[in-house]
């Protein structure tokens, strides 16, 4: 008897995606997060979410969609459906480059500024945080910019995602050695602890940065946030279309205090989206300026 060229879906078989189920989850995704997942990535669906539904014994797309929306443990589903359509590729000191002109032409500055100003407060908000790097990268460079000094100082670092897996991670302060490809062995020796399962963030620095989730579509979430004197958001508004770009970038506007900075990824730009804050053009990167 022949083998049967077939797979049950008893049999581990990820259901296909109709297009009809792609647009309705696709415009599922937009309204609850402004992400804009366009037609070509359909596969992307496909790979995250086919194994759930067969965890979960459903045939469809549909039934899927039908459980985020109306299912009795629609909440907790909707934490692991977050966490699988957002990507979170990241590494301490990512993009060094744009680091080195952040620390001399804005963390310098807004040091300088607060010390002239007798005010020794800054605050920065670290918006699409991811599972953690980027704010206690940011951590440790404050503690090299100011090193003993910073006992004086009144830092605060918000650090904010969607995914509630990310979050946790984060709060945990556990790495591996991949997170850490680009970190010198001098600053993974005086920030991190070795442990058998990896490298533990250091408590000075842990301190310094308090986690959340947020939801950057949440114009109120938004207006949650204290008043930041730098706002990092690099690698998030690449998966906005621009009515949803120009609804965060206002939200960071009205955020920032005068003279506030915005940091967005390298091969990020707002040129075309709002007119409402300088740029300062760097060798290696470009940051954006509110007007004092």
């Amino acid at each position: 008897m022949a083998p049967s060229t077939s797979s049950p879906l008893n049999l581990r078989q990820t259901p296909p995606i109709s297009a009809e189920e792609f647009n309705e989850l696709r415009r599922f995704i937009y309204d609850l997060a402004g992400i804009d997942i366009p037609e070509r990535r359909k596969y992307l669906l496909e790979n995250r979410l086919g194994p759930r539904l067969l965890d979960l014994g459903l045939r469809s797309y549909k039934e899927y969609a039908l459980l985020l929306r109306h299912g009795p443990t629609k909440n907790e589903e909707l934490k692991f459906f977050l966490s699988k359509i957002t990507t979170n590729e990241t590494s301490f000191f990512r993009d060094v480059k744009q680091l080195e002109v952040f620390e001399a032409n804005v963390l310098k500055e807004v040091i300088r500024e607060r010390e002239q100003s007798e005010d020794k407060t800054m605050h920065i908000w670290s918006a699409g945080c991811s599972s953690g790097e980027e704010p206690y990268t940011l951590g440790i460079m404050l503690h090299e910019a100011l090193r003993m000094s910073i006992l004086g100082w009144k830092v605060r670092i918000t650090a904010n995602d969607l995914s509630p897996d990310m979050i946790a991670k984060a709060q945990d302060g556990l790495y591996g050695e991949h997170s850490l490809r680009t970190t010198s062995k001098d600053i993974l020796n005086r920030y991190f602890t070795r442990e058998p399962s990896g490298y533990r963030i250091h408590p000075k620095v842990k301190k310094l940065v308090s986690f959340s989730l947020i939801n950057l579509n949440d114009k109120l979430a938004l207006k949650r946030i204290p008043r930041s004197h730098i706002i990092f958001c690099r690698n998030v508004i690449i998966y906005f279309d621009d009515p949803m770009k120009q609804k965060v970038i206002s939200g960071f506007y009205d955020n920032l205090l005068p003279g506030g900075y915005l940091v967005l990824g390298h091969s990020e730009t707002i040129h075309k989206i709002s007119r409402a804050f300088k740029p300062l053009i760097k060798p290696g990167g470009i940051v954006y300026r509110k007007d004092a």
